[in-house]
């Protein structure tokens, strides 16, 4: 398998760039790499899906941070790298050292830690999902796939075997901790300990439950099925409450949140509720005018040109934007138009331009063309 390329190497911006600089260099790089302007071009295609990559994980501040420390090995479920760092917990219970040094001089060694048996709220996940411009523009359904916690079924989330209960531990009385007064060259200190003989948590399960093995949860894949609203736009969060890891002692589950990555169109760009197309027509329908054929987000329509009409006109087709996300009716769509120079002309329109250009007065040595009027 080829070694990965560097993701900011990919989007080819600074390590330090600002999340508007990742933006705006991932919007120019896949609409330059859309499969829709490279049909059959494989290799378009790959730098496509590497180009979403990135941006799928520098566009997260979480997934960013990570990248950062641990590069590809962060997101590699091999690499060892899923914990993170844990703080000191290689050096010992440090915070138990500091605690008796310091206990009795007031610098909160002997401060009651929080009660373990407390109802505690179950932590939020994070997942992305790439849906297309249309998509974002009038909504859908996306299916993702994430591995949460959830309460154990069996036991109910006490961890204890069905039809036993788990017993006060006696050493600290529910509690989790424990005192310990001790003397010192400075006196007689105190210090707080997680109990050892119920390991913290205030109670002793004498028969865990053997599907979650006393831990009151397990671990799922689950596939949440989410409806993404029209008129999203790119990088915006879904909140889903109560779809996130499992509560602890009767807390309440977290969330679900599902940030939304838009895929580049081929022809549009969106400002806002806007709808932008740069339109080419030829010479003849710009001077003569005409009606011709552009693309809409609900299909073509006829767009009228009119006679005269300069390189760089904007026309305004009302109601052809994004829907708004928040109320109702949508924005609008401008078309610009662009003068296309024919190629490869035949002898005869070649002949034909020459013809127009003698009676403009353009191919006579300047003598009444530009250069012979400015000279006049």
């Amino acid at each position: 398998m080829a070694e990965k390329r560097d993701y900011y190497e990919v989007l080819g911006v600074q390590k330090g760039a600002s999340a508007d600089e990742i933006k705006k260099a991932y919007r120019k790089l896949a609409k330059e790499n859309h499969p829709d302007l490279h049909p059959g071009d494989k290799a378009a295609e790959e730098r496509f899906k590497e180009i979403n990559e990135a941006y799928e994980i520098l566009s997260d501040e979480d997934k960013r941070a990570k990248y950062d420390q641990y590069g590809h090995a962060a997101f590699d479920p091999n690499a060892g790298f899923g914990g993170g760092f844990d703080g000191f917990g290689g050096f010992g219970d440090l915070g138990d050292i500091f605690g008796d040094l310091f206990s009795g001089f007031g610098f909160g060694g002997g401060a009651t830690r929080a009660n373990p048996n407390a109802p505690r709220r179950g932590e939020n996940l994070r997942v992305s999902v790439n849906i297309s411009f249309e998509e974002a523009a009038f909504g859908c359904k996306k299916d993702v796939t994430i591995g949460k916690v959830e309460k154990c079924a069996e036991c109910n989330g006490t961890g204890c075997a069905p039809g036993t209960t788990p017993e006060v531990c006696p050493d600290c009385k529910g509690s989790g901790q424990v005192r310990t007064t001790q003397r010192t060259p400075f006196g007689m200190a105190q210090s707080t300990a997680a109990c050892s003989k119920c390991k913290g948590t205030g109670k002793i399960i004498h028969q865990p439950c053997k599907t979650c093995r006393g831990l009151g949860s397990v671990r799922k894949q689950q596939k949440i099925n989410v409806t993404i609203p029209a008129g999203i736009d790119d990088g915006q969060t879904i909140s889903l409450r109560g779809q996130g890891n499992a509560g602890v002692n009767g807390g309440s589950a977290g969330d679900l949140l599902v940030t939304v990555i838009v895929r580049p169109h081929a022809r549009f760009e969106r400002d806002g509720s806007s709808v932008l197309l740069d339109q080419e027509i030829s010479y003849a329908q710009a001077a003569l005018g005409a009606e011709v054929e552009v693309p809409t987000l609900d299909g073509p329509v006829k767009l009228t040109i009119p006679e005269g009409t300069q390189p760089g006109s904007v026309f305004r087709l009302r109601g052809k934007g994004i829907p708004y996300l928040r109320g109702s009716g949508r924005g609008d769509q401008f078309v610009t138009v662009r003068l296309g120079v024919p190629k490869n002309l035949t002898s005869s329109q070649k002949e034909l331009l020459r013809q127009f250009a003698a009676s403009m007065g353009e191919l006579d040595g300047g003598k009444s063309g530009i250069f012979g009027k400015k000279k006049k």
